[in-house]
Order: structure tokens, then C-alpha cells, then sequence
């Protein structure tokens, strides 16, 4: 075999070889594309987007930045406890009549001055005011968390909220449209009818107003459902022009033994975030009180320095060198300071009175959580009782409907039920049905919202 035909042997091989490897690419890229569009393309349940909500809400976004607020204001707080040391730099040029720095007596010559200082400071008690503040500092971090979790918790239940109004808006637009195939299948029923005798033009007419009403109700909710989740994705902060499609929320079977209102309302007061917040900022405000306080004592700080200067005489010259005068006029200094308040225009007293009163704001809020707590439980408790007891009964209304309407379009059928009462048993059937969905869903909701006071996670992260 020639050089030449191996070489193009050995050329057809690479090429193969890059030809194979580009169809692997592309064959990848299909795969990764296809499932990045299934996975946007699949349908969200609802703690999915209350996670999403929490992640992205605008109100837990701002809850963060007052987290990370207080928790600068506590740095500063142990800050506080540290000395202050601090430098100096100072220069000073006399022209004409002036003190001579060496003989301390007047002159009228030109001169140039130099000053260099280090000086530190320490307070060593100060009433416990600081002592006092970082208390504060740590109440109002460990607020700030409580804070950012009932912020999650309440947008959460909002999402929840919204989830469940956009799942009733789908169901009953379903209900609709099916009513609304029904009504056509009826129409061409009642048409063929008409050809033979057995239904008169009025029957047809009336079918034909009952088909245009169905569909003015399907309009109706279509625009009801897409105003829903429009709603759903404001409160998730979800991109509007993005679509959001959610599962069918899961409906709880019968309910089983109920916790006990009182058992819920001791466990949520120890747990519930809102609870733990107002209980902080009862701790913050009687800190603050504290802390003002403080400042009717003695303050006692002690402070110490070293200095040095330059001199130079700028009209004659033979001035001590800059390292000899820096090491010579250097000079140290240490002072202890005791500060008794005595009048300062009764700022001390109108701030304790104050922050008296902002104590007493703090714990009539933390009444105020405590007292609708207890109110939202006993609310959800018998909403969950009677959403249950709701449910049972529209599930059996939706059956005896049923049944009726199937009968009244056997008798209309038989030339026994005019298209009045047909129309009447069909509207009857679909409010039941509705209804029956906004029971069930309305009772998904309450018992999330109990099991949430009772401490079950509304979502895992």
C-alpha cells in the first residue's frame, strides 16, 4: 500500500471519528434541552410554591435585610466594650508676632510646628449601659430570626391560599366545560328531534339560550381563572409573562380524632414565630429600659496618650535634626475620669419614661399575639369539624343530583320533562359539583392551617 492511501486512510478515520463525536454533542444537547422543557413544563404543587415564595418574596427579602441589620447593630454593641485609640497629625506655621515653643516667650520670627499624637481610651463603667444594650442587640437578632420565619410562615399560607383559589377556579372552569359539552351534545339532540316531530322549534330555541349561557359561563370563568393565578404569581414573585402550571391539590380523606384547641394553643404559644417575636421584643424594650437607667449612675473611663512635635525656626537655620527632637519631645500621659450626672435638662428622666411606656406597648402586642392566636386556633378548629361535616353532605347532594338529572333527561327524552326542566336539574348538578370542590378544597386548607399551629412544616426545604 502506497503512502499516500494511508494517508487518506488515516484522514477518513478522523473525520469518521469527528463526524461520531458531533452526533454525540447533539444528541446530548437534545437530551439536556428536552429535559430542562419537561421539567419547566411540570406542573407545581403547592409546596413548591410556597418554597419559591419564600425564597423570592419581596416582604422575607426585606425581613433579611433587617436580620442582617440587627446583626451589625449587635457587632457594635460588643464593639462598645473595646478601647478607642485613635491618632493625631497637626501642623502649625507663625508668621510675626509669636510664642517661641523652646524659651515659651514671644517672638516675631517665622516657624514651623510639628505635633504627633497616639491616644486610646477605655470606659470602665458606665451604669451597665452597654452591658444593657447588648442585650438589646441579641433580643432584637433573636426578633429578627423569629421575624424572618413568621414572615416565611405568613406568605406561605397566602401562597397556600392563592393555590387553593386558583385550583377552584380550574375545577369549576372543568365543570363548566363539561356542562358546556353536555349542552351541545343536548342542542344536536334536540335538533334530530325536531326533524321528526317529537320536539317543537320552542325546545331548540330554549337548548340553543342554555348553550349560549354556558358558554358566557365558561368566558366568565376562564377570565376568573387567569386573574387567579396572576394573583398566585404576585405573591410568589413569580415572573407574570412566565407560565405557572399547578397539580390537582391532594383531598384528605375523613378526619380522624382532632387535637383538642387548648393542646394546640400550648404548643403553638411555645413554637408559633409570631409569638416568639412579641416575646423578644418584650426582652428588647425592658433592655432598653434598663439601659436608660444606667445613665443616672457615676461613668468612670481612663485614658492615656503619647505625643511628640518638630520645631524648626524657618529665618535661621541650625534647628535639632527631626529624629532627635521626635525622640526628645516625646511625652506620656494617663488620666482617669469620673463623670457624675447631676442635671442634663431632665433628658435622663423623660427617656426613661419613654422607654417605659415602649415596655408596656411591647407586652400589650404580645397580649394582642397571644389573645388572636388563641382566637385563629379555636377558628380553625371548628372550620376543620364543619368543612368535614360540609363535605360529606355535598358528596352526597352531588349523588342525589345526579341521579335526578340523569332522570330528567330520560323523561325529557320520553316526552315527559320539557327543556326547562332539563336545564334546571343541569344547573342544579353543576352548583352541587362546585360546591362540593370548594368544600373539599376549603377543607385541605383548614387542616393545613391546624396542622401548621400544631407544629407540622408547611413545607420541607
Amino acid at each position: 500500500m502506497s503512502i499516500a492511501s494511508k494517508r487518506n486512510n488515516q484522514t477518513n478515520k478522523k473525520q469518521m471519528h469527528m463526524h461520531d463525536n458531533m452526533k454525540k454533542t447533539i444528541l446530548a444537547l437534545t437530551v439536556l434541552a428536552a429535559g430542562i422543557q419537561l421539567h419547566a413544563s411540570e406542573p407545581w404543587n403547592v409546596e413548591r410554591c410556597m418554597q419559591y415564595a419564600a425564597d423570592h418574596s419581596h416582604s422575607v427579602r426585606l425581613q433579611k435585610f433587617a436580620l442582617d441589620d440587627s446583626h451589625a447593630a449587635k457587632t457594635q454593641a460588643i464593639g462598645a466594650f473595646l478601647p478607642n485609640v485613635y491618632g493625631s497629625v497637626s501642623g502649625q506655621m507663625n508668621f510675626g508676632r509669636a510664642i517661641d515653643p523652646e524659651t515659651n516667650t514671644y517672638t516675631d520670627v517665622s516657624t514651623l510646628y510639628n505635633g504627633y499624637g497616639l491616644q486610646t481610651s477605655l470606659t470602665i463603667f458606665d451604669g451597665l449601659q452597654r452591658y444593657n444594650e447588648l442585650r438589646m442587640a441579641k433580643a432584637n437578632e433573636a426578633m429578627g430570626r423569629s421575624g424572618l420565619e413568621a414572615e416565611k410562615d405568613d406568605v406561605a399560607l397566602k401562597v397556600y391560599k392563592a393555590y387553593m383559589d386558583l385550583a377552584y377556579c380550574l375545577g369549576a372552569t372543568e365543570q363548566v366545560a363539561r356542562k358546556r359539552d353536555e349542552s351541545l351534545a343536548l342542542l344536536h339532540q334536540t335538533e334530530v328531534m325536531a326533524e321528526v316531530g317529537q320536539k317543537s322549534d320552542a325546545d331548540v330555541a330554549q337548548m340553543r339560550a342554555t348553550l349560549a349561557s354556558d358558554d358566557y359561563e365558561l368566558t366568565h370563568m376562564q377570565t376568573q381563572t387567569t386573574k387567579a393565578r396572576l394573583a398566585l404569581k404576585q405573591l410568589m414573585n413569580y415572573p407574570a409573562d412566565s407560565s405557572l402550571t399547578i397539580a390537582r391539590p391532594a383531598i384528605p380523606e375523613r378526619l380522624g380524632d382532632i387535637e383538642s384547641s387548648d393542646k394546640t394553643i400550648a404548643y403553638a404559644t411555645l413554637a408559633n414565630p409570631r409569638i416568639a417575636k412579641a416575646k423578644q421584643a418584650v426582652d428588647a424594650a425592658r433592655y432598653n429600659l434598663h439601659g436608660a437607667r444606667g445613665a443616672l449612675l457615676p461613668s468612670l473611663s481612663l485614658s492615656g496618650g503619647i505625643s511628640t512635635s518638630f520645631y524648626r525656626n524657618l529665618d535661621h537655620g541650625g534647628h535639632t535634626s527631626f529624629s532627635e527632637q521626635f525622640k526628645n519631645n516625646a511625652g506620656e500621659y494617663v488620666s482617669l475620669s469620673l463623670s457624675i450626672p447631676i442635671f442634663n435638662r431632665f433628658a435622663t428622666s423623660s427617656t426613661i419614661r419613654r422607654r417605659k411606656i415602649a415596655l408596656e406597648q411591647a407586652k400589650e402586642n404580645l397580649r394582642y399575639e397571644q389573645s388572636e392566636l388563641r382566637r385563629v386556633i379555636v377558628e380553625a378548629t371548628a372550620d376543620v369539624e364543619n368543612s368535614d361535616k360540609e363535605v360529606e353532605k355535598m358528596r352526597v347532594q352531588v349523588e342525589s343530583d345526579s341521579i335526578a338529572a340523569h332522570l330528567t333527561m330520560r323523561k325529557y327524552e320520553e316526552g315527559l320533562a320539557s327543556s326547562i326542566d332539563v336545564k334546571t336539574a343541569a344547573v342544579t348538578l353543576l352548583q352541587s359539583r362546585v360546591k362540593l370542590l370548594q368544600s373539599e378544597l376549603t377543607l385541605a386548607y383548614n387542616r393545613r392551617l391546624l396542622n401548621y399551629y400544631n407544629g407540622e412544616r408547611l413545607w420541607n426545604e
